[in-house]
């Protein structure tokens, strides 16, 4: 395993593992952002979209990489202002939404898309609507790791990704 990702504490009750501890450690989240952003090096980027909330730290830190904007995609109901909104079942089973303020995203514009974990592939699949509602372009998902199934296989053979984490 890659050294900064030992700080991923993998002794976990569910199905998911607990990243923020890699947050604290300068060095490791440092080189996390570097290896994060390695394939998107040569794109063209016009921003960085977050998914609430851990892909707010991880697409903060790569907006600010690649000197370019962030816009947040939040959960639904926490914005105080008109939304587009899309929904889906996330991991858990359990209906949830996610929403974006109308023309966040100019018409055209390259956006890298950030979550720190893609399970289903149901919350990243939303996210890319709700990008493409607007006209963007989704130029790639970035990632620690994408589970392997139908849906997140379509993803990755749909659009350019970059994981971190190492194969099974």
């Amino acid at each position: 395993m890659t050294s900064y990702l030992q700080y991923v504490n993998t002794d976990t009750t569910g199905p998911r593992y607990d990243v923020t501890p890699l947050f604290a450690n300068h060095a490791a989240f440092s080189t996390l952002v570097q290896e994060l952003a390695k394939p998107f090096e040569t794109d063209e980027i016009d921003y960085v979209s977050g998914i609430d909330a851990l892909g707010f730290i991880l697409g903060t830190a790569l907006a600010l990489h690649f000197q370019v904007g962030f816009i947040a995609i939040r959960k639904g109901g926490k914005l105080p202002v008109k939304t587009e909104q899309i929904s889906f079942v996330d991991y858990t089973g359990q209906q949830k939404s996610l929403e974006l303020q109308p023309e966040a995203i100019p018409t055209g514009a390259r956006v890298l898309l950030v979550d720190e974990w893609i399970e289903t592939g149901a919350q990243v699949s939303a996210a890319i609507a709700l990008i493409e509602a607007q006209a963007g372009v989704v130029a790639g998902i970035a990632t620690l790791n994408i589970d392997d199934n139908e849906n997140t296989r379509q993803i990755q053979k749909s659009y350019r990704c970059g994981t971190v984490w190492p194969e099974d």
